[in-house]
This record gives C-alpha cells, structure tokens and sequence, in this order.
C-alpha cells in the first residue's frame, strides 16, 4: 500500500520488497536492496524518511517523526520485529532489537546494538558500536568483533531476501493436508553456513 501525500510520491527502487500488507505514505525513499514486512508503516507526512541501501524494517515496525525532522536508516540498517523508530538517526549496520522505541533526535553511531524491548529517550547520542538496553537503556558494553560479524550475517540473509521474493513469493490457498514428501527447509541453513563461511 503506497500513498502519495502533499504532492510527495514514495520512491522505492525496483531491487527492494515492500509487502503489499505494508504502509508506505509521503516522503520516503527507500534504497535498493532492502526489505519492508506486512504490517510496517513508514509515515512520512510531517518529515521525510530515507532508507539507504540494504536495510530491513521488519513485520509491524513503525518509523514515523515529530514534525519537521528526517529519519534516516544508514546502509544496513536492521530494525526487528515491532520496533518504532521515531524522528532518529539509525547508523550504519546497526541492529535495532525486536518491540525497541528509539525516540526523536536520538542518533544511534555505526554497528550499534539496541536489545530487544530497549527504549531509548529523546535526544541520546549513542557511540558507535554500543550495546544499549533496558527501560530506560543503557550503555551495557562495546560491541565485538563476534557480534558484529552475527549481526552482519543477519542482516546479509535479510538483503538476499528481497530478490528471493519477487522470485518465489505468490498468493496461494492453503493446503487442507501436509502432503507427503514435503521437503525440509533447508535452503535457510544452507545459506546461513554460506555467509558463515564466507565471513570467515
């Protein structure tokens, strides 16, 4: 679902997925690469928002803002599951942990980690590669050398993921019965221990 509004037209280049259960409104511009699920909601009506190449927004996150200000995901960007971004600065390779809020004019630096259920208040400047959590979150530690490397996995499997659903993902009826010979799901692994071995 894609609106204009006030004469701005969301731009959305032809190599990232956007599900159609997902909100797209105003100025936004979305990278190639990247990844929005059903159930996200990218407001930009009363500011802009910018997705840079290879960022995920995943099922039911919201990134909106306090009029006037632009969100931006840098390059990498991964914002889990039911997270809002509202009105900050998400750097490059970051991960924002599933159900956060990162509030207005925060700026999250390069490779930081925000854990899951974390919110962080209005105005926080996070140094790079910082692990943040808690209610309000705090400085837990520094991000490693392990960490960012999961982390990175991660989100490679994520920026493979749009062209594997413009080319396998279709609207079908359910099957009533598991048939038999259904396959394992193991095309998901195999790929995880690729980028695995490839990360070194």
């Amino acid at each position: 679902m894609v609106y204009s509004f006030k004469g701005f037209i969301p731009v959305i280049d032809p190599g990232s997925f956007v599900h159609p259960q997902a909100s797209i409104t105003g100025n936004v511009i979305i990278g190639k690469n990247c990844y929005v699920g059903p159930g996200a909601a990218l407001r930009g009506d009363w500011g802009g928002i910018i997705l840079e190449d290879g960022c995920n927004v995943q099922e039911n996150c919201t990134i909106h803002m306090f009029p006037g200000l632009i969100v931006r995901l840098s390059a990498g960007a991964h914002i889990g599951h039911g997270a809002v971004i509202h009105g900050a600065q998400i750097g490059k390779n970051c991960l924002v942990g599933m159900n956060s809020v990162i509030m207005d004019h925060v700026e999250l630096g390069d490779e930081s980690i925000v854990g899951a259920m974390s919110f962080i208040q209005e105005g926080q400047k996070i140094p790079p590669r910082s692990v943040f959590a808690g209610n309000p979150a705090k400085f837990i530690k520094s991000v490693s050398e392990e960490m960012i490397k999961w982390k990175s996995m991660g989100t490679a499997l994520y920026q493979e993921l749009p062209q594997d659903m413009h080319r396998h993902w279709m609207p079908c009826e359910p099957l009533t019965e598991i048939p038999s010979g259904r396959p394992a799901q193991e095309l998901l692994y195999s790929t995880w221990k690729k980028i695995s071995k490839e990360q070194g």
